[in-house]
């Protein structure tokens, strides 16, 4: 075998982590914490469910990336407040909450992707959608880089 196929670089796809989200041996409750302070849960949780049923489409093509860094810049603010904690809820807390959680973690506690599925499963049925999965991806890609761009200056 040649070196250059021993040093192939392997990157995650959606089927790997749906592969990860599948090993969950957990069942969906209403509410959990996910991370020390960090909850989701689902809209029997939250105040408003009708309100909150209009405005839940978790369709294929939304492009929920636009809300990863002000979720979590917005997380991240609320758990360094004194006795902060914060519930990231939707309809079944298990797609869209748990996709903001785990960009979440992927920006502030410097988690790779795979990691974090890993760590929130431990604690919680989750399973983001396709589409969800494949902007996480490009999250976990564009961090990757920012971090080695880092370490070389």
């Amino acid at each position: 075998m040649s070196a250059r196929k021993g040093k192939r670089k392997e990157y995650l796809t959606v089927k790997d982590l749906q592969k990860v989200l599948d090993s969950c041996t957990l069942h969906l409750s209403q509410l959990d914490e996910v991370w020390p302070h960090i909850y989701i849960g689902n809209v029997a949780v939250a105040q408003n469910k009708a309100a909150l049923l209009k405005l839940a489409d978790d369709s294929t093509h939304f492009d929920l990336d636009v809300y990863f860094q002000p979720a979590a810049d917005f997380i991240h603010k609320a758990l360094k407040s004194p006795g902060g904690k914060v519930l990231v809820h939707c309809i079944m807390g298990m797609s869209r909450s748990s996709t903001l959680v785990l960009a979440y973690l992927m920006i502030y506690q410097h988690l790779p992707l795979k990691q974090a599925l890993q760590k929130l499963i431990q604690k919680r049925a989750i399973y983001p959608n396709r589409n969800f999965l494949a902007l996480l991806l490009d999250l976990d890609l564009q961090l990757t880089k920012k971090r080695k761009t880092c370490q070389i200056l």
